[in-house]
């Protein structure tokens, strides 16, 4: 069986000698990310709640920070614990795995969900947008740090593209890739169900880099189901990140608190039901697992929460009481089980131990399911129960909180904001609207590649710097010339 990691796991588009012995390839690569313009722009763009709403809440940069430790220790006890990883050769690469955790969320586009929407809709006929696939392309093409030509020219004599990105290993370029599965580039042509709703891959025009981080990973360019174990760990910790910080930030803000996910509409406890049993639909093909019922749901909500139902010695003597009649019973418990739910929003120490406690359980759920052929494929999941522990609260944030109407007024917005600044910039010499280095490239492209330009340019804004180009275009803000694009 080949080694976990080789020498063509390393190699470049553009193949560098390293001057500094002291730092592996991996290690560089961290840096090159640390130090990227996407990465930084991560801190004004929408985790769950906009960055205007508090200092509080998490955005995309600290919420990759997070996903980044949780993958790093997922690795350390995985090298630590499992027989997979258990001699020096074949210990997983712990920098590669954070670079993973860093690097998840570069390719989302201002305004979150909706804002993913409104570019896919935009790019329907162009080969569609998706923010992991986004985030392959920024590291392979879009970042300023190097071209495979002379200086900076970034297109050759024939016309092809010499833009590279931040020249990354074909390791670490394989670590971001979630999907292994071309975006078709029409509408007619996506799977049935995905007409209206953005397609997970890569984009076609970015199929012969794949090959090659195929090629040189595995040694195969055509390897099926090609996902690697550090892409497997940081896929599960950001499912993490998702159930337990997402929803400390909604405890905090006192939208909702623990004793509110046991009364949603069943409607809610409905749909988490139906998308659980779909992923585990996915994630465990072929096993014998019983699909999740809205009572499942609920049974986790209690387990995770039952220190606000804990009954004690004076609760027992309320009930064996004869003198108390049940509804004022009935009245005590539910201001006891409230005081218990309101720590949530309004104890700091109580708030992070309750996540802390979270992670640690979460991550003892890891298990391995090994690649007959290949160690670079073994795959990272959470063991069944936890797996649905995991679900249940990142989709009741999903459906509870970020489809709710008060958040999706303001990504409707945001939404509108997107359509219409690409409508302007698509239209007859919207181009002028781009910054000079965005016009250079539109205007060597096709109809396709000029297309990407534009949806590369608005994908790589900030929320806040989307409404401000969009004020200047068609707002009531007074013109200025001086602001640079």
């Amino acid at each position: 069986m080949p080694l976990l990691y080789s020498a063509s796991d390393y190699y470049r588009a553009v193949q560098q000698d390293n001057p500094e012995v002291y730092r592996d390839e991996a290690r560089r690569d961290y840096a090159r990310l640390i130090h990227s313009a996407s990465f930084r722009r991560l801190q004004g763009k929408t985790q769950v709640f906009p960055g205007h709403e508090g200092d509080f809440f998490r955005n995309r940069l600290t919420h990759s920070l997070e996903v980044a430790q949780i993958a790093k220790s997922i690795a350390i006890k995985l090298n630590s614990t499992s027989e997979f990883f258990a001699d020096d050769e074949s210990k997983i690469n712990l920098d590669i795995v954070e670079f993973a955790g860093l690097a998840h969320d570069l390719g989302h586009p201002p305004f979150g969900h909706n804002g993913e929407e409104a570019l896919d809709e935009c790019m329907r006929d162009f080969g569609g947008f998706e923010g992991n696939a986004q985030t392959l392309r920024i590291l392979s093409t879009l970042e300023k740090k190097q071209t495979s030509g002379e200086g900076a020219d970034l297109f050759g004599e024939d016309g092809a593209d010499l833009r590279r990105g931040l020249n990354l290993t074909y390791r670490s370029l394989g670590a971001v890739l979630k999907y292994d599965r071309i975006i078709p580039i029409g509408s007619k042509e996506r799977p049935p169900g995905k007409e209206a709703s953005p397609v997970k891959g890569y984009y076609k025009s970015d199929d012969d880099l794949v090959r090659l981080i195929r090629k040189n990973v595995v040694g195969e360019a055509d390897t099926a189901d090609f996902k690697t174990i550090e892409c497997s760990i940081m896929d599960i910790a950001d499912d993490i990140a998702y159930s337990t910080y997402d929803l400390e930030d909604v405890f905090k803000s006192g939208i909702h608190g623990p004793l509110d996910l046991f009364s949603f509409p069943d409607h809610i406890y409905a749909a988490v039901a139906t998308t659980i049993n779909d992923r585990i639909g996915k994630q465990y093909k072929g096993e014998a697992v019983s699909a999740v019922t809205v009572a499942d749901v609920q049974d986790v909500l209690y387990e995770v929460f039952a220190d606000i139902f804990s009954v004690g010695t004076d609760e027992i003597q309320i009930l064996s009481n004869k003198r108390i009649d049940m509804g004022r019973k009935k009245m005590y418990f539910s201001m006891a089980s409230k005081k218990l739910s309101s720590l949530y929003a309004e104890n700091g120490y109580h708030r992070t131990g309750f996540t802390s406690k979270l992670v640690q359980q979460f991550l003892s759920g890891v298990e391995v399911v090994p690649h007959d052929k290949y160690p670079q494929l073994h795959k990272a999941r959470l063991d069944i129960k936890t797996f649905v522990q995991v679900e249940v609260l990142k989709n009741i944030t999903f459906e509870a909180v970020i489809r709710s109407p008060m958040l999706q007024v303001v990504e409707y917005r945001g939404k509108d904001v997107i359509k219409r600044i690409f409508d302007a910039i698509h239209e007859d010499k919207g181009d002028r609207l781009m910054p000079p280095d965005y016009r250079d490239i539109y205007n060597r492209g096709d109809a396709l590649a000029k297309t990407r330009t534009v949806c590369d340019f608005i994908a790589g804004m900030t929320d806040r710097y989307a409404v401000e180009f969009y004020s200047r275009l068609f707002g009531a803000n007074g013109m200025t010339m001086h602001k640079p694009l």
